[in-house]
């Protein structure tokens, strides 16, 4: 059986997207500055690594937008914004996830309740 990080990872991966969106229409943000959002909100195993890529293909769909501007004494950073294409696509996925959520949490509390604790 997996681990439970591993577990945590796999399930991360299909909605991670969705978290960048989330974070990043509250308002805008570069890159470190989302996993440190992502991290305070339980997500410790977002690294950076693992959202540059996600946020490229977030800007090829239109559903971020990016402007850069000035660091402190380091070069521009890039900052992401949800698109309004983004804000729809955020709605629609928040929805689709709590109706995947509510019929996992069935299945799963039918095991829970039968599992000696």
């Amino acid at each position: 059986m997996a681990s439970a990080d591993h577990r945590r990872s796999q399930l991360l991966r299909g909605v991670l997207d969705l978290c960048l969106l989330a974070v990043v229409a509250e308002e805008p943000a570069y890159g470190y500055e989302m996993t440190k959002r992502l991290r305070s909100r339980g997500l410790s195993i977002v690294g950076e690594g693992s959202i540059y890529p996600l946020l490229g293909r977030l800007e090829r769909e239109g559903l971020v937008e990016t402007h850069r501007a000035a660091s402190n004494g380091g070069p521009p950073r890039k900052y992401y914004r949800a698109s309004s294409a983004g804000q729809r696509a955020l709605e629609i996925g928040v929805s689709e996830w709590r109706g995947a959520r509510d019929a996992i949490d069935v299945v799963l509390g039918v095991v829970e309740a039968e599992v000696p604790q």
